[in-house]
Formats: C-alpha cells, structure tokens, sequence
C-alpha cells in the first residue's frame, strides 16, 4: 500500500497527513485537532504518530487522545499491518516531472508528448506553456525515454523539474 492511499483511507474515519520532513504519519481524531494544533503552542492534537522506519514503524500513542471509537482503532491497524507488508520502496508515490525546455520573452515553455489527453494513434512531441498531463512524466517514464534515446539522456536530466501534486 502506498503512504497516499494509507492516508486516503485512514481519512475515512480519522484525519491523518504525512510530514515528508519528518518521515512521520500523524493521526488526528479530527480535521479540526489538526487545525488547533498547527495553530501553534504547546498542545499536541495527535494521538498517534507514526514514524516510517525501514522494516517496522516506531509508534508513538498518547493515551489522553485516543478515540472512543474502537471499531475504528482496529481498521486503522489493520491498514498499519497493511502498509508495514509493503516493501519501503513501493510506499512512495512515484514522482512526477516536467521537461523544462527553453524560457525566452514568452515566457516557459515545457517539452510534452501528446498522447494520453488527446488520444493520438501516433503521439507526437509539441511545447506547452504550462506543465499540463501530455507534459508531466513519472521517473519509469523518464527513464524508459533515456533508454530508448541514449543520447538524449544528458539533456533529458538537465530539463527535467519535478511537479508537486496539488490533490487532496
């Protein structure tokens, strides 16, 4: 199970976020002990956070929050027995890139292929202006295109500028 679906279906029932920071899950009763917390001062909101190790998770539990609801508790360590099951390597989503290719007095410009939004039979390579789906890559993609251009390589790492997801 990847950390964003462990996250999505904790979410069901609790709130949780990841702190890629701290490598740490925080689970809240509550959106709102979320909110109140980073709100600042001293009160911690959480009642478990949960740091990702490499083979087992260190768990920390603070006793005065833990929920009332009990059915919930045990789903959410049945998807922490879940998560822990899955190699470190598959947790992460894959990462996403953009090509960068050349800023003049228009502004960016972004290498894309057309082919997944608008359903070419024969794909073919245009520039956007914004980093839209034909133009944001995942790494296995990236490199499936080093290895089928090897001498593109060099400059495929040089334009390449990772995306940040904006869901959820």
């Amino acid at each position: 199970m990847k950390i964003d679906e462990f996250i999505k279906r904790v979410n069901g029932i609790f709130y949780a976020e990841y702190s890629y920071d701290s490598n740490t899950i925080y689970i809240y009763r509550t959106e709102q002990d979320m909110i109140d917390e980073n709100k600042g001062g001293d009160d911690t909101y959480y009642f478990m956070a949960i740091k990702l190790c490499e083979t087992k998770f260190s768990l920390f539990i603070d006793p005065d929050w833990l929920p009332d609801n009990v059915t919930g508790l045990s789903f959410l360590f049945n998807l922490l027995r879940e998560l822990e099951d899955t190699p470190v390597k598959e947790r992460f989503p894959e990462k996403k890139y953009c090509l960068r290719w050349i800023d003049d007095d228009a502004g960016k410009s972004f290498l894309g292929l057309y082919r997944k939004t608008t359903g070419h039979s024969d794909p073919f390579w245009f520039l956007f202006g914004e980093p839209n789906l034909d133009a944001i890559f995942t790494e296995s993609e990236l490199n499936q295109l080093k290895k089928d251009n090897p001498r593109l390589a060099t400059a495929i790492d040089a334009m390449k500028e990772e995306v940040k997801d904006n869901e959820d």
